[in-house]
């Protein structure tokens, strides 16, 4: 369907004239008439217009759909306290907007056990994780630790070392040495972009 065809469509749902409309837009009625008959293109600013007055998005002036969602897995639950061993098995599945992977980025979640996290992450709310193996000092970051184990905690790179900080202060810091980090090994999974709490 093309742009004349769709707005003759929400002028007619709405009853209107294409006077009516002419006037709500404060352009002339003939002007509305060749954009019904596709004589005339609108701007992108009168598309605009157009969308704002009908309380739609540019997709339905055009008669687009918006992007489905896109799934990602929810893998497992991951330690918010003590690192316990990740479970690989899908447990559920998480939708995210396709703006996230225009950039080719790819994304999981991960279910949250523990209470190291809190007030901010509870036991049992999933995470979003965006898949990369290095984060700034001071993001929360997936880390697996010993190669089989993961971890949600803020992550702080010191000179000498890597420390995963839970934000609960009943948990203590845990501290790896540069050559615990190389040894164990420790690495980063992936960064937490967004939490979804449940109740």
């Amino acid at each position: 369907m093309a742009y004349f065809d769709n707005l003759r469509a929400l002028r007619l749902s709405r009853g209107w004239t294409q006077a009516e409309l002419a006037k709500f837009m404060n352009i002339a009625p003939s002007t509305i008439a060749m954009y019904e008959r596709g004589e005339r293109e609108p701007s992108i600013e009168m598309l605009c217009r157009f969308a704002d007055i009908f309380n739609v998005d540019m997709n339905a002036l055009y008669g687009k759909r918006p992007a489905s969602p896109v799934k990602i897995p929810v893998l497992g639950y991951v330690a918010a306290g003590i690192p316990i061993e990740a479970i690989t098995d899908v447990l559920d599945y998480e939708e995210i907007s396709p703006d996230m992977v225009k950039d080719g980025s790819e994304y999981f979640a991960l279910r949250i056990k523990g209470d190291s996290m809190e007030p901010k992450i509870s036991d049992g709310d999933v995470v979003i994780v965006r898949k990369q193996t290095t984060i700034d000092s001071g993001q929360i970051g997936i880390v697996c630790v010993n190669g089989d184990h993961a971890t949600c905690k803020k992550v702080i790179f010191q000179p000498s070392g890597i420390l995963l900080q839970p934000f609960n202060v009943a948990h203590a810091p845990q501290f790896y040495t540069a050559d615990q980090v190389a040894e164990l090994p420790i690495t980063i999974l992936g960064r937490v972009v967004e939490l979804r709490a449940k109740f």
